[in-house]
């Protein structure tokens, strides 16, 4: 199936984002990478920001999907965190979208920031809405908090991202992961 020009500029500025950020991302490598002459770009965007708009918010769409379907599982919502938590990623590259929080240029311009902050947001609610499930039927400890535990899961991912490109190698995040497991594991019903 041949992929239109259209999806080629924006699965192309996707990559290029997540791997050089959008200071990093010239019309040039987009339209190389594309395979695509510039009035390719100028016919479908308006300009780099316009391109650079479209892709972010796939990378939302797809990041908000594939949340939605971990966390929307059937099971207790510990598993259904952890199978957040455990998730494939590629630790090394980072979060495509945590990534571009770093961007001055992305933060600056409300547009692109936007759907980060939204993804983001998404993310949070979605597990403040398992961990007030997990309290609500006792699975967790009446004390917690849900938006501060989904806080604490969200900067557990993006840190440990951070952590990992700083060494080159996944055992950090593996370690914030696993740490922040334990602490919310539920602890066994006591005897009768």
């Amino acid at each position: 199936m041949k992929t239109s020009t259209q999806e080629r500029l924006i699965e192309t500025t996707r990559e290029l984002l997540w791997e050089r950020g959008y200071v990093g991302t010239s019309p040039k490598a987009i339209l190389e990478g594309a395979g695509v002459g510039q009035g390719s770009m100028y016919h479908h965007f308006t300009g780099k920001q316009d391109l650079a708009l479209a892709a972010i918010r796939r990378t939302g769409e797809e990041m908000r999907a594939a949340v939605d379907g971990l966390l929307g599982a059937d099971g207790p919502a510990y598993d259904r965190i952890a199978s957040y938590l455990l998730r494939e990623r590629e630790v090394l590259r980072g979060c495509p979208v945590g990534r571009l929080t770093m961007d001055p240029d992305v933060i600056a311009s409300e547009a692109l920031r936007a759907p980060v902050a939204e993804t983001i947001a998404h993310v949070r609610d979605r597990l403040a809405a398992i961990v007030e499930e997990g309290v609500d039927s006792g699975e967790f400890a009446a004390h917690l908090v849900p938006g501060d535990i989904a806080a604490a899961v969200v900067a557990t991912v993006q840190g440990g991202y951070v952590l990992a490109r700083a060494s080159g190698g996944t055992d950090a995040f593996d370690a914030g992961v696993r740490g922040l497991l334990s602490l919310l594991e539920p602890s066994p019903a006591p005897a009768a």
